[in-house]
């Protein structure tokens, strides 16, 4: 502490050099009285001592060995702050790293924008300084996590200078910009904004990053892509540019990350409006199911494939993607006991939209397989997922409308959960099994088994109150009408 506050730049220097030689040694964390000489060492008059002090604390955030938040509190991020305007490279380059790692911290997020932060980096984004520009990118990008910061960022210019940054030789840049980018996006606020920047040139941009060779930007222009084509306008726009033949490719990519990012930009372009030729293509369907089979475990893709198919459907190519092999991919997706109910549960709502429709149910009822429905069953049954069990009862409903079905083979276990379903406290419940049991009835065999089962007796229990309910509601309203007329 004497030594640090000396007016002495040699014993600062000694003080310095102390902290960067035990920033590089030390590994258990720095005691917060040892934050303290900071304080003097980063407002040195001395570039030397400055360089060392900034490095050795930049090292210490790095490795964990001093908490976050403790170095604001003890006054620093003002120095740190201050240093970003420093004519030294290596001061810049420093302090740069020094507000990327503290701004990790959501508390130190909002102070460093607050204190008027941001503006200093967003000029040093445009250093011709490599080391300096990357580091002030980066920071950058962690202060876009704040709501409030973001505000800040696209009030002061933030959205052209990161665009043009998109251009850069150097991927960290581009990178890190792609993410902040990303990071804004999320708010359709500012989509418009972003947008208006030379006719749309942050598209064209990201679509040609989905293409880089370097995977990690490759992925994050996908996520950026995706957060803007939330807007069906930003869709329209993306109709314009021909792109969809990069999926493939993406979909195909060695690397995880460009795989899930590729089918969840994928997915939200399914939305309307869309270019549903480029969909059902041969090449689009074949590459999504070997995706699905590549990622059978892989929820993202599970979640995001069965969206992309249920939007086809919608989308009226049904007859097309039930012959696919996507098809053939759900329904293993539907028994792989290593899919938790969150993934299950939208292969089952896939599943709804899609038997639906005739062509879909004489396709399961010729295929032969009683796997599907014997998994859907016993998800009905399940009570405990209330969700998942009455989505895989809408896929059953769906099926008893066929002549044709495979539910015969599963009679008591389908009259188990009706039973169920009839005596649920929640209405949709008893209207699920009564609309079911409607359907089943008119199958001979079914119609027998109902009738010779509890489920009548809680039928003729559901009609009795329903007719006392709808004497009563008769008789109210009758009351309340000639009230109204005597007034």
């Amino acid at each position: 502490m004497t030594v640090a506050f000396s007016e002495s730049t040699e014993l600062q220097h000694s003080a310095a050099l102390y902290y960067l030689h035990i920033s590089q040694n030390m590994t258990t964390q720095l005691p917060p009285k040892l934050l303290e000489p900071y304080l003097p060492l980063l407002q040195s008059s001395d570039l030397e001592v400055q360089q060392m002090s900034s490095l050795s604390l930049v090292n210490f955030l790095l490795q964990g060995n001093v908490n976050k938040e403790q170095v604001v509190h003890v006054g620093l991020l003002e120095p740190i702050l201050e240093m970003l305007e420093s004519g030294d490279s290596a001061i810049q380059c420093n302090s740069c790293a020094c507000i990327m790692t503290l701004a990790i911290s959501e508390y130190n997020c909002e102070t460093i924008g607050l204190t008027g932060g941001f503006m200093p980096l967003l000029t040093l984004a445009k250093s011709y300084d490599p080391r300096v520009q990357q580091n002030a990118v980066g920071a950058i990008l962690n202060l876009t996590r704040s709501e409030r910061i973001k505000s800040i960022m696209c009030h002061e210019g933030a959205l052209p200078v990161l665009t043009l940054l998109l251009q850069s030789a150097d991927a960290e840049i581009q990178y890190y910009s792609c993410a902040s980018l990303g990071n804004i996006a999320a708010n359709s606020e500012y989509h418009k904004a972003m947008l208006a920047i030379g006719d749309k040139f942050l598209l064209r941009m990201l679509v040609s990053l989905m293409s880089s060779t370097v995977q990690k930007v490759s992925s994050q222009a996908c996520l950026c892509l995706n957060n803007l084509a939330s807007n069906a306008e930003v869709r329209g726009h993306l109709l314009n540019i021909d792109f969809m033949p990069l999926f493939p490719a993406l979909l195909n990519s060695s690397n995880k990350d460009v795989r899930q990012a590729s089918v969840t930009l994928l997915c939200t372009l399914s939305h309307p409006p869309r270019n549903l030729d480029a969909f059902v293509c041969k090449d689009m369907l074949q590459h999504l199911a070997i995706l699905m089979q590549m990622e059978r475990a892989n929820h993202v893709v599970i979640i995001h494939t069965s969206c992309i198919m249920e939007n086809i459907c919608r989308a009226g190519a049904v007859e097309v993607l039930v012959r696919s092999q996507c098809f053939e991919e759900l329904l293993l997706s539907l028994l792989d006991p290593m899919n938790d109910e969150e993934s299950i549960g939208f292969v089952v709502e896939c599943l709804a939209e899609l038997t639906k429709h005739e062509f879909t149910l004489k396709y399961l009822y010729e295929r032969k397989g009683e796997s599907p429905i014997k998994c859907l069953v016993r998800m009905a049954m399940n009570l405990e997922n209330k969700d998942l069990s009455f989505k895989s009862a809408t896929v059953i409903r769906n099926l008893s409308h066929s002549g044709a079905s495979n539910l015969k083979y599963f009679k008591e276990e389908v009259q188990d959960y009706l039973t169920c379903y009839l005596s649920h406290p929640e209405l949709r419940f008893q209207q699920m099994a009564i609309s079911t049991l409607c359907s089943l009835s008119e199958d001979p065999k079914f119609s027998v088994a109902i009738g010779q089962s509890r489920l009548k007796e809680q039928l003729e229990e559901i009609r009795q109150q329903t007719e006392a309910t709808h004497a009563l509601l008769k008789r109210t309203i009758s009351q309340t009408d000639n009230l109204n007329l005597n007034e």
